[in-house]
């Protein structure tokens, strides 16, 4: 048993001996619990895997070995001092482990998780790092803003439709041409542009993204404006093997190839194989009767006795893909929206009222690996956020500072966030879909946290299980300039 999920265990055993069962009994025996489940599996059409159907790329074909490679080189930064598995590491859940990410102009660029520290002291990325885990599941959106767009979503091919991608570098409801065949293609190219995740503020300074993506191909193709920045540089052959080309590098290494290798990695990390999957499939063994319990809340309405949370997180990906107004505390540097460093959301995309402070509906699919929660990581817990979703304006309360980061900005964190519940209290007056108050005990609350433990694959708390995802001491580094991780001893 993990540090973690020993710790979640001994967590959930206190509040089951600290509370009684205030809500609605549920079938005391296991027989009883399955008859139930089996029913609501069945009417929610329910797999267990939501991979099916999709074509997806393994770890050991060419183009994805190619964007491990390219995942892991700082030569995609415009200082080289940050890589995308700085705040995409496998060993940290897909993500950093941090509440805000620190990119560019960190203290130690190889330090990763708890610990890391920009020069400036302060978080200088404003949201969470999303999971790269199941990147290749999405079909509408990618980023808590849904900024990258399927303008025509077809149910299993991730945004690869006919109708085309919106990105950042197309107008609101058009197509992007260069975005690619797929989203996280689309969502591969965005990275390396920003300022504080990877760009930095000379690289190419106040030009526009085409520039600073064919500066970092010249770079790796030791051609044209970034000739001689790399020593050594074998790029070019790691390109040539996996297309299968030997066109030279102008010709080669191209912006939309280089975000074809990076997607192609992102896409092959599929961890679906969790105990709620094998309990799906049919073994009820997999999962312990109080996570049986959990999933009948999770499933089950309010009206009908249960939290509802599969009106949002429905189906096997367990997220409805739309954007909703939670009233997390509104933490960190902000996105510069208004006066107050405020993050509006959604509405940054749309400029719709409603959206006002409404992020993307997060996967659950391995959330026990994935935090810390919300789209600021306002929460450290998986306990929190769920307490959170049961009464906002409770939570935001009584919500601990001491849970963050001393770091983390939080002068404007009081003012942003009453606004965030005031938008949350006039999309319910306006009628608007919007998580509404559930009372559940704490004995109630623990099932819950149960259940969710069961939807993480145990591959991603196995570091020899992820070894194919990460360059191993043997593999080429072409550049000298792979990022070697180390991980803080505070992550367990």
């Amino acid at each position: 048993m993990t540090y973690r999920m020993a710790l979640l265990m001994a967590m959930l055993a206190g509040l089951v001996a600290s509370s009684p069962v205030l809500g609605p009994a549920v079938p005391p025996g296991p027989t009883g619990l399955d008859d139930e489940l089996r029913s609501i599996i069945a009417d929610h059409g329910l797999t267990g895997d939501p991979s099916l159907g999709r074509d997806l790329p393994g770890i050991d074909e060419p183009l994805a070995q190619l964007g491990k490679r390219l995942f892991f080189t700082k030569a995609l930064s415009g200082d080289m001092d940050v890589a995308c598995v700085t705040c995409h590491h496998p060993w940290l859940g897909g993500g950093d482990g941090l509440a805000l990410s620190i990119g560019v102009e960190a203290v130690d660029p190889d330090l990763l998780g708890p610990g890391r520290l920009h020069d400036s002291g302060y978080p200088n990325v404003p949201r969470n790092a999303p999971t790269t885990f199941n990147i290749a599941l999405w079909d509408q959106f990618l980023f808590f803003d849904g900024r990258v767009e399927s303008l025509g979503k077809t149910a299993g091919m991730n945004g690869a439709d006919g109708l085309g991608i919106r990105t950042p570098d197309s107008a609101p409801g058009e197509a992007d041409p260069a975005a690619g065949g797929d989203l996280v293609t689309a969502q591969s190219r965005f990275p390396v542009t920003s300022q504080d995740e990877m760009r930095g503020f000379t690289f190419e300074a106040h030009r526009p993204n085409r520039y600073v993506r064919t500066h970092l191909c010249d770079r790796l193709g030791d051609a044209g404006v970034g000739q001689g920045e790399l020593d050594p540089n074998t790029w070019l052959v790691d390109f040539q093997r996996a297309f299968g080309s030997q066109e030279p590098a102008e010709t080669l290494i191209t912006p939309d190839n280089l975000a074809a290798a990076l997607g192609a990695y992102q896409r092959s990390q599929v961890f679906v194989d969790t105990p709620w999957r094998a309990y799906v499939e049919g073994d009820k063994h997999a999962i312990s009767p109080a996570a049986k319990r959990g999933a009948l809340l999770f499933f089950r309405a309010p009206e009908d006795g249960g939290a509802g949370c599969a009106s949002c997180h429905g189906g096997d990906f367990f997220t409805d893909e739309q954007f909703y107004v939670l009233a997390v505390p509104q933490v960190g540097p902000g996105k510069g929206d208004g006066r107050f460093d405020d993050d509006y959301g959604r509405f940054r995309e749309t400029g719709q009222p409603e959206d006002l402070y409404a992020f993307r509906t997060p996967t659950l699919l391995n959330v026990g690996v994935t935090g810390p929660y919300g789209h600021d990581g306002a929460y450290a817990t998986l306990e929190g956020i769920v307490r959170h979703h049961l009464n906002p304006a409770a939570a935001v309360a009584a919500y601990d500072l001491a849970q963050l980061d001393p770091s983390v900005q939080t002068e404007h964190m009081q003012l942003n966030t009453e606004r965030a519940l005031a938008r949350l209290g006039e999309n319910r007056r306006l009628g608007l879909p919007s998580i509404e108050k559930v009372q559940l005990s704490d004995a109630q609350a623990a099932d819950l946290l149960a259940f969710l433990e069961t939807l993480t694959d145990p591959c991603v708390e196995d570091p020899a299980c992820l070894a194919p995802w990460i360059p191993g001491a043997s593999e080429p580094d072409p550049d000298g300039l792979r990022l070697e991780a180390e991980i803080s001893a505070a992550v367990p």
